[in-house]
Order: C-alpha cells, then structure tokens, then sequence
C-alpha cells in the first residue's frame, strides 16, 4: 500500500532529509587515500547524535553500521572497516536518519584522490541518470517513466543498471512501497501523485549488471569485479512536480 503524505508530513520529512544532506556534505571532504571508512561512520554517528536524530540503518535488521561504505567493485551495503582508502578507489556512502518520527535517505559516490577517467565517467553517468528519473516524477506520470528514464540514460552511456536491488518509498518507515526499479517501460506501473515521497536511487555498474551477496548476508558485489557506483535522493511529489528533499 502506497501512502500518501500531507504537507505537514513532507515537512517533518525535510527536516530529516536536511540531516542526511548536511551529515554527507560533511563526509566529502573526510574522503581521501589514507582515511577508512570505519572513521566516515564514525563521522555520520556523532554528527546525527548531535541534531538529535538516529541513524536509521544500525542495527536495521541487525546491520552493524550508521553508514553503508561500498568501495570499488561494491554495490551497496558495504560495512565500514579500518582498510586505508587508496587513491583511484570510489567509494559510494549510503545514509539515513529518522528524525521526528520520519526518515531521510540519500547516496552519493565520491572518488578517493585521483581516479581513472573511466571511473569518473561511471560516477558521472549515475549521478545524471538519478536526475532523469527524478526529472519525470511529477503527477499523472507512471513509476516506469521514471525507471526507463534511467535506464535509457546509463545504456545509452554503456553501462548497465543494477536489476537485483532497487529504490522505494519511504516514509514513517525506511521501506514504504512502491518498490522504484531502475528499469522498466515507459507508461507502465502505478500513477504518480502529489504527496508521495520515493527514494530513488540508480545503482549502475561499469561492465554486467549481475552482482552477488558476500557471506555477510549484506554485502552486495559485481561478479565481474567491475566498478559500480550509486546515488540517491528522497523526493517529494508535489503539485508542482518533485521537491528532492535531501538537497543541500
């Protein structure tokens, strides 16, 4: 069941978005060779606890960490660990908060020092392509417009969208339905209304779109060992088209 939420409900959600937006335009600059991501998450939980808020990934169905850290051939649900990052890595953080009984939830892939003009192409492409979809979430439409907006924008670049693993509502709960593919056809799925809230959320790898889970149960990786990168918006559908909510 799709919920729809009212003005005040959005706000109360802007105020939670607002947080994942400050607490990753923080972590950019702590990205660089030298640093772990064991000290990004740490990072994200002190900077939550000091707005007041909770970390809405730890201990989600027993996740260890605040912070989802997926370098490299890692597409998402990475744990935060005390490997140094080296330069030419990427590395995708993914973070959320509840706060005022609402959640927020974004992504960003950022490049650790100098990086391959191939990666930079990558990250490029994913970013972009989360725009394309967000840009056709405005009433009338159908959730598939958004999904084949991004799939024709990663395929047309020569990259594949990650099929296994896909955005969602969001809400009271981190996992609110609809679930939002990142591929699909254009006029298919439900009907967009004002007052949906969606993260959206492309997961695109640099060669095959097929990926697996490492025996932590969480960590999800290509199996061609290609890079893959990943970004993500909690958006908004108003009257007057989408707000993204976890802007700066």
């Amino acid at each position: 069941m799709i919920i729809l939420k009212s003005p005040r409900e959005i706000d109360r959600m802007r105020a939670a978005c607002s947080i994942v937006a400050e607490v990753l335009e923080g972590l950019r600059p702590l990205v660089c060779p030298g640093a772990t991501t064991f000290d990004l998450d740490k990072y994200a939980s002190a900077e939550t606890l000091k707005r007041n808020a909770k970390c809405a990934f730890r201990g989600y169905n027993n996740f260890p960490s605040s912070l989802c850290c997926s370098p490299n051939d890692v597409v998402v649900h990475g744990f935060p660990n005390k490997t140094l990052l080296k330069s030419g890595d990427i590395l995708s953080l993914d973070f959320g908060v509840v706060y005022d009984d609402f959640f927020g939830d974004a992504a960003v892939t950022i490049p650790v020092g100098d990086v391959s003009a191939a990666a930079k192409k990558l990250i490029s492409v994913t970013e972009a392509s989360l725009y394309a979809g967000i840009e056709m979430a405005t009433p009338g439409n159908r959730l598939g417009d958004i999904s084949a907006a991004v799939q024709k924008y990663v395929e047309s670049r020569g990259f594949s969208v990650v099929r296994d693993f896909v955005g969602h509502g969001i809400g009271r709960n981190l996992h609110e339905d609809p679930q939002i593919p990142n591929y699909g056809l254009p006029g298919k799925g439900v009907k967009l209304k004002p007052g949906m809230v969606l993260a959206i959320e492309p997961m695109i790898n640099e060669k095959s779109h097929e990926v697996r889970i490492l025996n932590d149960k969480w960590t999800v990786v290509t199996c061609d060992g290609g890079f893959s990168a990943h970004f993500e918006h909690t958006v908004a559908i108003t009257e007057n088209g989408p707000e993204i909510l976890t802007r700066i």
